[in-house]
């Protein structure tokens, strides 16, 4: 249920309402809109509940939330939600722009990363410390070395870092030194790591699973947003069909069917999407352009020297050519970078 509060309602009303659907065995999530404050009940309904949330001091109406997910409905929130961390903005008109090399291969390599993304006038810079990696054998990342190093990047450009975690052990560690914590898509249905990414500050970027429908991927944002953090994106990276011209099918038709269900900010990885460098800049623009709320590309200052991703990297001319197109059609269409 949605516990709606007068636009006068005073700061004690909206304390006394939380505490009461508490008492009722609910949880409950208070969110500030524009007009009106509106408390989330989410839980176990009984009996006669709308009734005695109804008649409480400072409360306009109690109505049902009928989508599955409950904090993340659009009937919980109509404002798009914007994530702001550091230099890196996210909704509600702001579209961010996070690039930067699939892995962390040295301190060299990243620096040169992060300063021709801050050039290009990118927003965050992402860089992967821990890789998950079909192969066992295949370059895993540096790990703690490879934290360290982003956050060298960060004191260098002031840009924010998006990074990956794997693991619920290594929450608190990645937290410490990243600004965005990455739930990669094959971590969507993790609930363990999705619960725990929920109790930390940091923002968490959340991937759609290859396979996963948007309930799926709505359900799983439902995961971080009960346990408290607000600061949510969701990734559209690509879902496996039966084409083989591209590494996965990129639907951008995701952007207006999200932008419809809930108000959380949608970003597009149209490198996964695509798995090939010259369609990169195309998917990006073209993602702009029915207003995707953020991008996450990546380069590498010598694609065909990757550790790992490089055939979907751009390389340093192609970054540059791809952000002038992209700021271009943001304008367009009314957003900001």
């Amino acid at each position: 249920m949605i516990v709606v509060m007068e636009q006068d309602a005073t700061a004690d009303q909206i304390q006394h309402m939380a505490e009461r659907i508490e008492s009722l065995g609910l949880k409950s999530h208070v969110i500030h809109g524009t007009e009106h404050t509106v408390i989330a009940a989410i839980g176990e309904k009984r009996e006669h509940m709308k009734e005695s949330l109804e008649s409480g001091a400072g409360v306009s109406k109690v109505v049902p939330i009928m989508a599955p997910y409950k904090i993340a409905s659009r009937e919980v929130k109509p404002e798009p939600t914007c994530v702001s961390v550091g230099s890196l903005s996210v909704g509600g008109g702001k579209l961010g722009v996070i690039a930067g090399p699939c892995s962390v291969e040295s301190e060299e390599q990243l620096m040169e990363c992060a300063h021709a993304v801050k050039a290009a006038g990118g927003t965050a810079l992402r860089g992967g410390a821990f890789k998950p990696r079909t192969s066992p054998y295949s370059f895993q990342g540096l790990k703690e070395e490879g934290l360290k190093i982003l956050a060298a990047a960060r004191e260098e450009t002031g840009l924010s870092i998006v990074t990956e975690v794997l693991a619920t052990d290594d929450v608190d560690m990645v937290a410490s030194y990243a600004d965005v914590l990455q739930i990669g898509a094959r971590n969507m249905q993790n609930y363990r790591l999705l619960e725990a990414v929920g109790n930390v500050d940091s923002a968490v970027l959340l991937k759609r699973g290859p396979s996963a429908s948007m309930d799926e991927l709505l359900l799983a944002a439902e995961y971080i947003l009960n346990e408290g953090n607000q600061n949510v994106m969701l990734c559209e990276r690509g879902i496996r069909t039966f084409e083989g011209h591209t590494r996965f099918t990129l639907p951008l038709a995701s952007v207006t069917y999200l932008h419809h269900k809930t108000h959380l900010p949608i970003v597009i990885d149209p490198s996964h999407g695509t798995g090939h460098a010259y369609m990169v800049p195309d998917m990006a623009v073209a993602a702009a352009a029915i207003k995707t709320d953020g991008l996450i590309i990546e380069m590498h200052p010598r694609p065909d020297e990757a550790f790992s991703d490089g055939y979907q990297s751009l390389d340093f001319d192609m970054f540059n050519e791809t952000m002038s197109r992209i700021k271009s059609m943001a304008n367009n269409v009314g957003m900001t970078i």
